[in-house]
């Protein structure tokens, strides 16, 4: 089997699961969300963009009912032993079969948790499950394993690594290619490239890459555009190793840093370290984001920044990387150690047309929270 964890790492996580639904009354849960499978067997695919769901009972037994082009593949990458087929055909009903795959395993009045919020399960397939477990009592379950997903193992915390790695290694070929002349597309090329070659994954979302005023948009977008001799190019991805991910943002300059520019950046330097100071135990994620919001505002930035910092990171699958919980005001989740955050301080300024972008990801330790990144804070700018 081509596993990346231990039989024992997954053996336990199976039991922590079980003991999870015991304690929260329920019978079994419906998985539909990759990052779930993978991290509790394994399971390692991209067909979830179809419907599958694997049966966790609170007796430990697991069932996975997938289609034809995913069955090996669940063989060959998990832990899950009864693998079962829905068969592609006109008028097909998966659901139908999920739950006559499942026979007696599941009877009528039990309490069965579901993964609802997940890519798998949209709502055309969410009405086709209720309509065939109609006689059980259904729960929406989306968030069941967030609390064990988001505390990382030291196996978890050596992928991340190797993640952080990979990112840093990948910024300095983008920087590298961001030159006046040279498209936005060749930083993304640079960045794709490097990962890859380096033995990592693509990553589960799509990187950021925009120069003058393709800066100021926060996604990706289609369109690339040409970096100027006297230019802004805002840089946002993660690097992602078996999985993993851990994520980078900055904004390089080309020519002369206005003042404008220096002091934006000034103010996002003094961000991020108010936040990673705050990066402790017992701290929560709504202490992140006021540390955040603090600096800025204080430095006239209330209209430009956003109204969230971050979010944790770990195993994730497109369309996104960002994971449970977010950075945002009064967010209660306590920081505890072995999460990974990411941090941002996001300045996008219509009123001047200026950006000005600093993130970089870390794990929570007893202590002085542990960079991913050996990157300097100071303002990239390219050699003219």
């Amino acid at each position: 089997m081509a596993l990346h964890f231990t039989i024992e790492e997954l053996t336990s996580r199976i039991a922590r699961a079980v003991t999870g639904l015991r304690q929260a009354g329920l019978d079994g849960l419906l998985m539909f969300r990759q990052e779930s499978m993978y991290w509790l067997t394994g399971y390692d695919t991209a067909g979830y963009s179809q419907f599958q769901g694997l049966w966790l009972g609170a007796d430990g037994d697991m069932v996975l009912v997938t289609r034809s082009s995913d069955v090996l593949q669940a063989r060959r990458t998990s832990v899950i032993k009864d693998v079962r087929l829905w068969v592609d055909k006109a008028g097909a009903n998966p659901a139908v079969t999920l739950r006559a795959e499942l026979g007696a395993r599941v009877k009528p009045g039990m309490r069965i948790g579901v993964e609802y919020a997940s890519t798998t399960l949209n709502a055309q397939r969410g009405k086709l499950l209720d309509a065939a477990f109609a006689d059980c009592a259904l729960e929406d379950s989306s968030t069941f394993f967030d609390r064990f997903r988001v505390i990382k193992s030291p196996a978890e915390l050596d992928y991340v690594r190797e993640a952080g790695r990979l990112a840093d290694l990948a910024w300095l070929n983008a920087f590298a290619a961001c030159r006046p002349g040279r498209s936005e597309s060749d930083i993304l090329a640079e960045i794709y490239a490097t990962v890859i070659r380096e033995g990592g994954d693509p990553a589960a979302g799509r990187f950021v890459c925009g120069a003058g005023e393709n800066a100021l948009q926060c996604r990706y977008f289609t369109g690339k555009g040409v970096i100027g001799a006297q230019d802004q190019v805002n840089i946002e991805f993660a690097a992602a190793y078996r999985h993993y991910h851990v994520a980078l943002m900055r904004t390089a300059l080309t020519g002369k840093a206005g003042a404008g520019h220096r002091k934006m950046h000034d103010a996002n330097v003094e961000a991020l370290a108010l936040c990673r100071d705050r990066l402790r135990p017992g701290n929560t994620y709504g202490d992140l984001f006021e540390a955040h919001a603090s600096v800025l505002d204080r430095h006239g930035y209330k209209h430009a920044r956003l109204n969230a910092c971050g979010y944790s990171l770990g195993a994730a699958y497109p369309p996104t990387w960002m994971e449970w919980p977010m950075i945002f005001a009064g967010n209660p989740v306590v920081l505890e150690p072995s999460m990974v955050v990411f941090m941002h301080m996001i300045l996008l300024d219509d009123q001047t047309g200026l950006a000005m972008c600093l993130g970089e990801t870390f794990i929570v330790t007893e202590g002085e929270p542990e960079r991913l990144s050996a990157l300097p804070h100071d303002l990239p700018l390219v050699a003219g």
